[in-house]
């Protein structure tokens, strides 16, 4: 089905087909078109795919099948799980291997089926298909891509079916949607925006009735929100001005004020951001400060947005800013700020928000009078949904309806430590307000001094409040204060379902948009309780076209829904509103002309990708011509990788490169390219971390002791700067001096460590392959006898004994070079006194280092030489000790 028609469809061309779970029609016509074909399907941020993915589970739950479902969130997993009634997998690997020889669906991380496949515990051919969640978080480097080379190396059947839902997210990069649809192996692409002619039609039949309540600014707000985006321009320009060479044509003052924003930058300035001035760095970090200002301005209260304002009003941070606040529009910020918070009598006297009074209105007047005359007179089982963006507005507003709003106000201040000398007349029952406030103080005198941040900390947390309306405003018909609490918190909330609540009164359900960050939490509390009112109090894409799926799912007689849209009028919010719906739209539009002239591989007579097939060809060629002329088949590279190691992208590249991995957990290193080559990686932030914490020497030591040639690997992030230049990201407190300067104690602490710095996993794998070249494959059971229960003082999984080895290191004429010729063609200390010149320069390979040697066992000090000290040195002989240990014949020989 083509993603960019837009015409309206019959009826009967609609398919009609029964499902388990319900469907709406176009999510049928999705159903079967994944259903028919291995594809990538792209959803509209909002139209979730649970109910696709459900369907799709329920049909080959069959134990006659297995498929397996990775990248998802752990939500998802939840969600699905408690649907099917699935059983976790188990940890053991034996145990596992029963699992899936049992069929049916499973969830499996991304990490365990990869070591489960490389083991050969999976039944690969027997496997129906691969389910991936969030396909835009997969790259060809992930673990993802990798479990899927894996499975279609030996399964040229069975399915692999893709899903997202963040079209934005194929638009960063070159070509992003074709290196995901390579990397998961699937040819087709589906795309359904909001737009599609087939989803416009089907939630046209049934729609909310929707009331959008457009709230002006006050006139101080209006003010601070033109200076704040004056500053922001000036920034913006500043930024471009002094980067002429750089790309930013995405830093734009409308992005700044974007969900998103801090994406945009990560993508334009991550692989240059060693690069750029301090000053560039500050204008940055501004731009960042200054989007959380505008949006606390539309967002918080008065005195909050004070007391966040006021921390930029220092001589600290005029230090490290770029010098926006000596402009003319940040000294009227500032001064802006304060006038909403005190009059011009310098008495507190907060402005209220205007969406407050909006909100009151709703709850106390228009909803009551409207349920009023439906249900004669009865606001009983009246249940009202407020939506909020974040737990902190949650919160808020909580307060608000149960403190009433003078009481909230002057209770922020106290929590912000504001400066409250004198009070405006309207406080006139402040007497009342300060006796419940100024309890708290007294908590923390007698030892509870963290009382208050905890209980804050506590309250942000939340993500859902449930109120109803206080037995007075029920039974009052006349007009009480709207400073007033009208609202009480129904208790017993906390250990039930919303479902279970009594309907005696009205329910009031304050939650957030994704509750934790659970895509599907406001689906499911929509269908739980099916609210007759929804208030907006903030907008979002994916809330609204959720509440569109929620009515248009609605059985026949079901009343409709009501939903207030409450938004400020040609403000910030509204503009973000606006450019994200702006953003979506691009990206679908960039995706259908990326479809049209896509240029993908087919799957034709079993075969995969090409670059994948090429190499298993050309293997199985070579392997037969050298059966064809007597010769002895090439063994296959193969690296051993310890299982902690297949979190990083590493060992899915080093499989891309033809190189056999095998899963082993060992103790010393993380890769054994040859029997006596040992790597161990180390990214920056865990460099810096065994740096700090001394573990890296022991690394070094025990790598050094079972190794001939031990390899210490640096690895940069290939998005990050390929430098130790200044400050890291993950460690302010260590430069890249002093790094450098105990990477110099390492090396001269041990010689034979090679350090090997790689820009990203993709130079190190091409390393790696290169090192393999016609090197022996390294033995599995001599890497785990080397990391055993052993200790440093335990000689018997030792290469050499440990005390002779650093004796000998320590003699002069004895370097890194020739310590391996010594160790292993002599016998004790005692052999060594007896050998000439002649001797030790064929043993050492060097005359001048096997005369300095000698001149040190056989030349006694002079008199001169011992000074004043009459006592003669080397009285006492030394019993000599072998150099290797007897008890591994494998650890005497030096590879």
């Amino acid at each position: 089905m083509e993603a960019t028609s837009t015409n309206e469809e019959d009826d009967s061309t609609l398919p009609q087909i029964e499902t388990k779970f319900k469907l709406l029609e176009f999510e049928k016509q999705i159903f079967i078109d994944v259903f028919e074909k291995d594809a990538l399907l792209i959803l509209a941020k909002g139209l979730n795919y649970n109910g696709i993915i459900s369907n799709l589970l329920w049909v080959y739950k069959d134990p006659a099948n297995l498929v397996l479902v990775i990248n998802s969130s752990d939500h998802e997993e939840k969600y699905f799980t408690e649907k099917f009634n699935l059983k976790p997998l188990p940890n053991l690997g034996t145990e596992r291997e029963k699992v899936y020889l049992e069929g049916g669906v499973q969830f499996v991380s991304t990490r365990i089926l990869v070591v489960d496949l490389l083991k050969q515990r999976v039944p690969v051919a027997k496997i129906t298909g691969i389910i991936v969640l969030r396909a835009h978080t997969v790259l060809e480097s992930c673990q993802e891509a990798f479990a899927l080379r894996l499975y279609r190396q030996h399964n040229k059947t069975g399915f692999v079916k893709a899903f997202s839902s963040s079209p934005i997210s194929f638009t960063f990069g070159y070509h992003q949607v074709e290196k995901v649809m390579r990397a998961v192996f699937v040819t087709e692409l589906f795309l359904w925006p909001r737009f599609h002619g087939t989803i416009i039609k089907c939630l046209k039949k049934r729609q909310a009735e929707v009331v959008e309540l457009h709230v002006p600014l006050s006139s101080n707000v209006n003010h601070i929100q033109t200076c704040l985006l004056d500053i922001m321009n000036y920034t913006v320009k500043q930024l471009k001005s002094v980067n002429r060479t750089l790309d930013m044509q995405e830093i734009t003052t409308e992005n700044c004020i974007s969900k998103k924003f801090h994406k945009i930058l990560q993508s334009q300035l991550d692989c240059v951001w060693h690069q750029l001035s301090t000053r560039v760095k500050e204008y940055v970090q501004d731009l960042k400060v200054l989007r959380s200002m505008i949006i606390n301005l539309i967002h918080d209260d008065s005195v909050s947005f004070y007391a966040l304002v006021s921390k930029y009003r220092t001589p600290e941070y005029a230090k490290v800013n770029s010098g926006w606040i000596l402009l003319d529009s940040a000294e009227q910020l500032f001064r802006l700020a304060k006038s909403r918070v005190y009059n011009h009598k310098n008495e507190f006297d907060p402005e209220h928000l205007p969406k407050w009074k909006v909100l009151s209105d709703l709850l106390l007047e228009e909803i009551p009078e409207e349920v009023k005359k439906k249900n004669k007179g009865s606001l009983n089982s009246t249940k009202i949904l407020i939506l909020c963006q974040d737990s902190r507005t949650c919160s808020q507003l909580n307060n608000f309806l149960t403190m009433g709003a003078n009481k909230y106000l002057f209770y922020t201040a106290f929590r912000r430590d504001l400066n409250v000398t004198t009070l405006a007349s309207k406080y006139k029952d402040i007497n009342t307000i300060a006796s419940d406030i100024k309890k708290e103080p007294v908590a923390e005198e007698t030892g509870d001094i963290n009382k208050l941040e905890e209980e804050e900390i506590e309250d942000c947390d939340r993500t859902n409040y449930v109120l109803t309306l206080t037995q007075l405003a029920t039974q009052s018909d006349n007009k009480t204060s709207k400073d007033e609490s009208m609202f009480e918190p129904i208790s017993q909330i906390d250990n039930l379902d919303i479902t279970q609540l009594e309907t005696e009164k009205p329910v009031i359900c304050i939650r957030t948009f994704k509750e934790n960050g659970n895509h599907f939490s406001l689906e499911q509390a929509l269908e739980s309780l099916r609210p007759a009112y929804i208030i907006l109090y903030h907008s979002d894409v994916a809330a609204v076209r959720q509440i569109e799926l929620f009515e248009a799912r609605k059985a026949e007689g079901e009343p409709r829904c009501k939903v207030y849209f409450v938004i400020h009028d040609k403000t910030v919010e509204e503009q973000a509103y606006l450019t994200s719906l702006k953003r979506e739209k691009q990206a679908f539009e960039l995706l259908i002309q990326a479809k049209s002239v896509m240029v993908v591989p087919s799957y034709q007579d079993g075969k995969t990708d090409e670059y994948f097939n090429m190499n298993i060809e050309e293997e199985e060629d070579a392997v037969d011509t050298r059966k064809a002329g007597g010769q002895q088949p090439r063994e296959k590279p193969m690296v051993i990788v310890d299982m902690r190691e297949f979190r990083s992208d590493l060992p899915a590249l080093l499989h891309r490169k033809g190189i056999h991995v095998e899963p082993v957990t060992i103790t010393i290193g993380d890769y054994i390219l040859t029997p006596d080559t040992c790597v161990e990686r180390k990214s920056i932030s865990d460099l810096i971390g065994s740096l700090n914490s001394g573990r890296l020497y022991t690394q070094a030591t025990h790598m050094c002791r079972c190794y001939a040639r031990p390899v210490l690997l640096i690895e940069f992030d290939q998005n990050k700067p390929f430098n130790l230049q200044g400050h890291f990201v993950g460690s302010s407190d260590m430069s890249g001096a002093d790094i450098q300067q105990k990477l110099q104690l390492l090396t001269i602490h041990f010689p034979r460590l090679k350090l090997v710095w790689s820009p990203s996993p993709y130079a190190t794998a091409d390393l790696f392959h290169e090192l393999k070249q016609g090197k022996k494959n390294p033995s599995v059971s001599e890497a785990i006898a080397f990391g055993g229960d052993n200790t440093a003082d335990d000689v018997n999984y030792e290469r050499y004994n440990v005390l002779v080895h650093d004796f000998v290191q320590k003699l002069p004429g004895v370097t890194s070079k020739n310590l391996a010729r010594i160790m292993n063609k002599g016998r004790s200390l005692d052999h060594l006194i007896t050998l000439d010149k002649e001797q030790l320069a064929e043993v050492i390979e060097n005359k001048n280092e096997a005369e300095t040697l000698y001149s040190v066992l056989h030349i006694k000090a002079t008199p001169s030489d011992a000074g004043k000290d009459e006592k003669q040195t080397g009285k006492k002989k030394f019993t000599g000790k072998l150099f290797r240990s007897k008890t591994k014949k494998t650890c005497m020989k030096d590879s």
